[in-house]
Parts: C-alpha cells; sequence; structure tokens
C-alpha cells in the first residue's frame, strides 16, 4: 500500500502455527451444545487461519455456520483450517489481504457475497502488537500499522459489510484485557483495543434500530501466534502466571463467547464486552 511503509523494520506479524514450539489448543474436547443449529448463517472471520479466530471458525462450524476466512499471508494455517471446517460439516472459504486497504474490504465482503449470498456475522479479531517499554521509542512506522490493522481495518470491513448485514445480524469485535487494565509495554496496543471498545458501543447505538448487535469479547492472556512473535522465549515461558488462574487460556476457552454472542437466546445483549480473561481483577 502506498501510503504505508513498504520496507517495514517491525517483526514479521501474524506469525504461523507451525512456527511455534507449544501449539495453541483451537478445539475443546467437550463436544457441543445440544440443539444448536445454524447452518444457514455465514460469518466473515478476520484472522481467523489461527489462534482465536480458528478456534471460533471450527466451533461455528460445529453448529453449520459457513465461514470467510480473512489472513494477511499465512495459507498454510488457513488451509488447515479449512479443511477442518470441512471435516467438521460446514463449508468455508480463505482470503488473503490485508485489512489496511479499503478497496481489499470490500472485496472480502463482494466475494463473501459472490460465494455464499449473505453476512450474518462479522467477527473483527485480526491484530499486531509490538511490544516497546519506552513510549518514546515507538516510531510512527509502529503507531501506523497497529492503528491501521486493529482499528481502521476493522473500520473498512465493517463499513463494507453492512451493506448486506440484515436484521438479526451479529458484529463481534476483539478487544482486549489491556484496554481496561493498560500495559505498560504495549501502550499503543492497549490504546488500540480501547477504541474497539468505543466503536462497539457507539456501533451498537447506531445500529439498534435495524436490529443489529455489536459487541466485543475482551480476552486475557491468549496462547496464538502472535505471542511468540511479539515476546522473547524467556517471556512466553511465564505468559499468563500474572492471572488468578496462574496460566494463559487456549484459544478454545475465548471461542464460546462469540458462540455466545450470535445465539437467538442471547439476543437482548448489545454494546457489551465478554471477558474471558482468567481472573485479572483489574480487568
Amino acid at each position: 500500500m502506498k501510503n504505508y511503509p513498504q520496507k517495514s523494520q517491525l517483526k514479521h506479524q501474524p506469525a504461523e502455527t507451525a512456527e511455534m514450539d507449544e501449539k495453541p489448543v483451537v478445539c475443546s474436547a467437550f463436544g457441543t451444545y445440544a440443539g444448536v443449529n445454524l447452518r444457514d448463517k455465514v460469518a466473515i472471520i478476520t484472522g481467523g487461519d489461527s489462534g482465536i479466530g480458528q478456534s471460533v471458525a471450527l466451533l461455528y462450524a460445529g453448529y453449520g455456520i459457513r465461514s470467510v476466512i480473512v489472513h494477511y499471508n499465512e495459507p498454510d494455517d488457513a488451509a488447515i483450517t479449512l479443511e477442518q471446517i470441512k471435516a467438521a460439516g460446514a463449508e468455508g472459504i480463505a482470503i488473503q489481504g490485508d485489512i489496511r486497504d479499503r478497496s481489499f474490504c470490500r472485496q472480502v465482503v463482494e466475494e463473501t457475497i459472490n460465494t455464499f449470498g449473505r453476512i450474518d456475522i462479522l467477527v473483527n479479531n485480526a491484530g499486531v502488537q509490538y511490544p516497546q517499554n519506552d513510549l518514546s521509542l515507538i516510531k510512527e512506522e509502529q503507531l501506523i500499522q497497529t492503528f491501521a490493522v486493529n482499528v481502521f481495518g476493522m473500520f473498512y470491513l465493517t463499513q463494507a459489510a453492512l451493506k448486506y448485514m440484515k436484521k438479526g445480524g451479529c458484529i463481534i469485535n476483539t478487544s482486549s484485557v489491556t484496554a481496561f487494565r493498560g500495559s505498560g509495554h504495549l501502550v499503543d496496543y492497549a490504546a488500540t483495543k480501547a477504541a474497539i471498545v468505543g466503536f462497539t458501543r457507539s456501533l451498537a447505538l447506531q445500529l439498534a434500530e435495524k436490529k443489529i448487535r455489536v459487541n466485543a469479547v475482551a480476552p486475557g492472556p491468549v496462547l496464538t501466534p502472535l505471542i511468540p512473535a511479539s515476546f522473547d522465549p524467556e517471556h512466553v515461558a511465564v505468559f499468563g502466571e500474572d492471572t488468578l488462574l496462574g496460566r494463559k487460556g487456549q484459544p478454545y476457552e475465548i471461542a464460546p463467547s462469540y458462540l455466545f454472542l450470535v445465539l437467538e437466546e442471547n439476543s437482548y445483549m448489545t454494546g457489551q464486552v465478554l471477558h474471558p480473561n482468567g481472573g485479572d481483577s483489574m480487568a
């Protein structure tokens, strides 16, 4: 994209699952909720190739939801996710591209409509983070990159998707525990996640008359490819130990929040944030 630095000095993100020493658990061993059938619905999931997005797609597939997996440059993870979706008896497609680009976001929506004919659920989940302990060392490139992926891409895709979303539609945005308790080494990232909370609550007000619900999920420390791509091995080894449960979460433990928010039985919820965070007492 001509408006962003082409030769990045930032550490590559997202990363692929195959590069991880410890692999995240994306499928639950507990089965599915009896009697729930969402087979007609279609979801767009950004960052759906791995981590939380992948786990959401797989959980959705168990209920018949067809998913469009949007990823940046992780085709291997996306292919594995599609295989797992199909093994669960659902349909899915993967679209590779950069959500910082408004035209790509429009392309995602148009391809979804051309393939499945509808959009019922939008999960704005893609994100990046670049740890920096000194605010003065956060360079313009990092600041633009973090906001462009985490916030601007969410705006672009939501704007495009709303053209087709109807009564009963559901938008779910991935925020973070850092939006509520802050983070000394992820100041710009935490700022984007707080912006997502404001976006969620404001858009819920705007779309209430259209009966389209907008909510967010604010996970605590969860093992995804983003973690070893962001931190050194020493940090990864103790990641999540400061929660009340004393451990990091797994993607499959976060995904049920995204299912809860699309169920008709829970349709009396909009403008809210769910907090699967290991009992972080500051959130």
